[in-house]
């Protein structure tokens, strides 16, 4: 049981690590942390999702609490109801973007603070572990089911500002942006959509739930040509996190998404605090920095991020891997509220969406490169020995920097992979740095692998 506990929120394969016995434990141990309360519960299209959310609620009702149960929706939404609800916290039984096979559950405390490995998730960890099968369950908290699907997209749909009109494709992913975008298109005229997989289906038979893997976004990037639209947008499973393609199909990276949304931001509040990811390209803080914006470097993982935001009251701040946060959503990631933000700025751009970002392609970047190892000690040794004149930090995993390159290797929050992120001047000077690097890895450690994307 001890390795489904993550840094910040709990998964594992369904049901051989996470299934019913143990979700009602963590409803139990939940429930006792929260000091009993009112709570909401969301769960994801998973074909194990039903179960595991009744059962976590059996044990959290069963142990004095009680429950507002939203059904299937998406982790935003959830979000959203925990914040309006003024509930004393939340659980979203979910694996976000992991396959099919994984499952988890998301614990927020009031106003969708996440626990996390820092804060909340080592206790209920410890409290699960005592508790006693035998231990009877009798529902003793109030259950009743929530709705406040309108008032949330109408939050959505009120951040649209379009100064032209404009066609965008959606690739829902078989998840739970489907159903979400399908209610959403009535509320944003200007705005006129071409869809892909809206209905929810925990097999995601067309692709998977991870729109970061390339993979994923082929069909998307057929859909965006044949159908001319202005760009594209990929959800993944759980829609708290999404992938743009511009209107030639070309997937653009998260990080220069986190620069262009930040530009629009810094146009209505010039001087905000934007927080990014230390795997963001350089330019991020550049861009921030030339906007008028204070650019705050985080760590990763959206609990972190989160956490920072409320401490600095930053504006925003995005995530290599997709995650986009807002302190108009309560400080939490939301998939359709950055894809709005998004139409908002390329709508005031004459050109088309590939013109808008060119000028952030300004280095040349590995992207990430999921390796598997056996001995991570060893390698982070050997990086700091092979390269001694680099500015070092260490604010998540190793970071190196040189005037003309960098690169960031940390350990996964939720594979059992180190993650290496590199950036340089040009591509001849990526390729040979990545060769450089790659080849100090493997001499620490030869059983090294490349996992697949």
């Amino acid at each position: 049981m001890t390795g489904i506990f993550k840094a910040y929120d709990i998964r594992g394969q369904y049901p051989d690590e996470l299934d019913e016995t143990i979700a009602e434990k963590i409803g139990r141990a939940f429930a006792r942390l929260m000091d009993r309360g009112t709570i909401a519960v969301g769960r994801d299209c998973r074909l194990s999702s039903p179960g595991l959310a009744e059962a976590f609620i059996r044990g959290f009702t069963g142990a004095g609490g009680s429950v507002t149960d939203f059904g299937m929706v998406s982790t935003p939404y959830l979000y959203y109801a925990i914040i309006k609800g003024r509930f004393d916290g939340g659980a979203m039984i979910t694996a976000s973007h992991l396959p099919k096979e994984t499952n988890g559950i998301k614990l927020c405390r009031d106003n969708a603070i996440p626990l996390s490995g820092d804060s909340g998730l080592p206790a209920l960890q410890q409290m699960v572990e005592e508790i006693r099968r035998q231990e009877p369950v009798v529902p003793r908290g109030a259950y009743r089911k929530g709705d406040r699907l309108g008032s949330y997209l109408d939050m959505v749909a009120g951040s649209v500002d379009l100064a032209r009109p404009l066609r965008i494709a959606i690739d829902a992913g078989d998840g739970m942006a489907g159903q979400e975008i399908q209610d959403l298109s009535s509320r944003v005229p200007g705005i006129s959509i071409v869809t892909a997989n809206l209905e929810p289906d925990g097999n995601f038979p067309h692709h998977g739930a991870n729109p970061f893997v390339s993979e994923a976004t082929r069909e998307l990037e057929i859909l965006v040509r044949s159908s001319g639209s202005d760009l594209g947008v990929a959800f993944d499973g759980d829609a708290d996190r999404c992938i743009f393609v511009d209107e030639m199909g070309e997937r653009i990276p998260a990080d220069l998404v986190t620069a262009l949304i930040a530009t629009g931001l810094l146009a209505r509040e010039p001087g905000a605090k934007i927080l990014y990811d230390l795997r963001s390209s350089r330019v991020v803080a550049e861009t921030i920095s030339d906007n008028g914006g204070k650019a705050v470097r985080c760590r990763v993982g959206h609990a972190f991020i989160k956490e920072q935001m409320r401490e600095e009251n930053a504006l925003f701040a995005g995530e290599l891997s997709g995650h986009y946060y807002f302190r108009d959503t309560g400080f939490c990631d939301n998939g359709l509220f950055a894809m709005i933000q998004t139409l908002n700025i390329l709508s005031r751009h004459d050109g088309p969406f590939s013109r808008l970002v060119a000028p952030l392609k300004k280095y040349s970047s590995t992207g990430e490169i999921n390796i598997r190892i056996s001995n991570s000690d060893a390698i982070f040794s050997a990086l700091r020995a092979a390269f001694p004149g680099a500015k070092t930090d260490t604010l998540d995993g190793l970071t190196l920097e040189y005037p003309s390159w960098w690169f960031n290797l940390r350990a996964s929050n939720t594979e059992p992979v180190i993650r290496l992120n590199l950036e340089a001047q040009d591509a001849a000077s990526r390729d040979m740095r990545k060769k450089e690097v790659l080849g100090v890895i493997r001499n620490a450690d030869p059983s090294m692998t490349i996992a697949a994307e």
